[in-house]
């Protein structure tokens, strides 16, 4: 899209639209890039619709929160209800957002995700600068909802994509957003000394899924993978950690009813929301990164190798991305507890070697998705974007243990 002439000084802070305040995954790398623009003497206020756990975190960053109501894509707004509300919130959220960016008169709106879509044209067309970060990348999706998804694209100066696969599924959907984006890897930050697996691995074997629960991230298959382990006599746990989408609490009902159809109370423990979870992969031996479909990137198998910690991965999508390099990691086919359950058994049976992996995996993952490294990148493509430069870079990236694709990068 052509760019528009700028009608306002670019004098005020960087104004980054976060679609949620929770602490997931885009969330915290959201909160990366706080802490990069801050460190790097930028001021930055993040907008989201609703106060939660995020806020603080953004606070003690030394950035400024403000609350503005705009509307959220999500899986249930494809159908006529959730329709209905997204229009009506669209209605009142694009005056919301003019006089936000009005008011605040910003250098660059930064929108974290494509489920956000309303900032893209609004600030485009109020003259601000406009960066997308994706972290979406669903392949398994139809064409035409991924080109309705990647459309608001259109509208942005420059693209941060956190994958090659979210860049594929992206620029297949719509191929021109190919000549303004840059992968950058996220940062995944770990606990600052982790905890060493345990050198003998004593029942029970504790097994430990960190995010949302839902379908899409396979809870349900964990549980299942447990109680195919209890049948044949080995003796394992699985810490939950992690909550439901508001909306979605008919899932975690129907899990805590297979756990307990299953006689598994004493084995499954549901820890819900933590705003801090390395105590959790701390107190485990393996950690499950069950998806059941395409993920576009993969911070929780990072983070289990930050934590030191073997893991099961499925073997999709970003998450073969995520997992690369990783020797601890095993990959198993998406949605197929048995395999799951072989993968304990294989992990189990060859503990030391894993044990030893996984902490050379801890070093490695702290140098690939460092904070530094993705300050850098990060800051330079928003202050290129202020100042007018547009394009993407041209260093190519070589993926470990891949090869050289299509898609130009930043950092290795």
């Amino acid at each position: 899209m052509p760019a528009l002439r700028r009608r306002h000084p670019r004098s005020g802070p960087i104004l980054i639209a976060n679609p949620g305040s929770d602490l997931y995954g885009s969330d915290r790398v959201m909160l990366e890039t706080v802490s990069a623009l801050v460190g790097r003497g930028l001021s930055v206020v993040v907008t989201m619709p609703n106060y939660g756990p995020l806020a603080a975190e953004v606070e003690r960053r030394g950035a400024t929160t403000m609350i503005t109501a705009t509307p959220i894509i999500r899986k249930s707004s494809l159908r006529p209800a959730g329709m209905a509300r997204l229009l009506r919130d669209t209605a009142y959220g694009i005056p919301a957002a003019i006089s936000l960016i009005r008011r605040l008169r910003p250098r660059a709106v930064v929108v974290n995700t494509v489920t956000a879509p309303i900032w893209f044209p609004v600030a485009r067309l109020l003259g601000v600068p406009t960066i997308g970060h994706v972290h979406e990348g669903e392949a398994s999706v139809s064409s035409l909802l991924r080109r309705a998804l990647a459309l608001p694209l259109i509208f942005t100066d420059r693209l941060i994509v956190n994958s090659r696969f979210s860049h594929q599924v992206m620029t297949d959907a719509l191929p021109p957003l190919d000549r303004r984006s840059t992968i950058v890897y996220n940062a995944v930050p770990g606990p600052e000394n982790p905890t060493p697996p345990r050198k003998t691995l004593d029942p029970p074997i504790r097994l430990v899924f960190v995010g949302r629960l839902s379908a899409r991230k396979g809870p349900h298959v964990a549980v299942e993978a447990v109680r195919l382990l209890a049948e044949q006599g080995l003796d394992v746990r699985l810490d939950l950690v992690g909550a439901v989408f508001p909306g979605y609490e008919w899932f975690e009902e129907e899990l805590r009813t297979a756990v307990r159809r299953a006689d598994l109370q004493d084995r499954v423990i549901f820890h819900g929301f933590q705003s801090d979870v390395w105590p959790y992969s701390a107190d485990g031996d393996i950690c499950v990164i069950p998806s059941t479909l395409d993920e576009p990137f993969g911070n929780t198998a990072v983070e289990a190798a930050l934590a030191a910690r073997p893991s099961i991965v499925s073997n999709t999508s970003g998450l073969i991305e995520a997992s690369a390099g990783i020797g601890s990691a095993v990959r198993v086919p998406a949605g197929h507890a048995e395999a799951i359950a072989d993968a304990v058994r294989t992990i189990a049976d060859d503990w030391d070697s894993y044990r030893t992996r996984a902490v050379a995996d801890a070093a490695y993952a702290r140098v690939r998705y460092s904070a530094q490294r993705y300050g850098d990148e990060i800051t330079k493509i928003i202050t290129d974007a202020v100042d007018g430069k547009t394009g993407k870079r041209t260093l190519r990236h070589r993926p470990v243990g891949g090869t050289t694709g299509p898609a130009r990068a930043q950092g290795s």
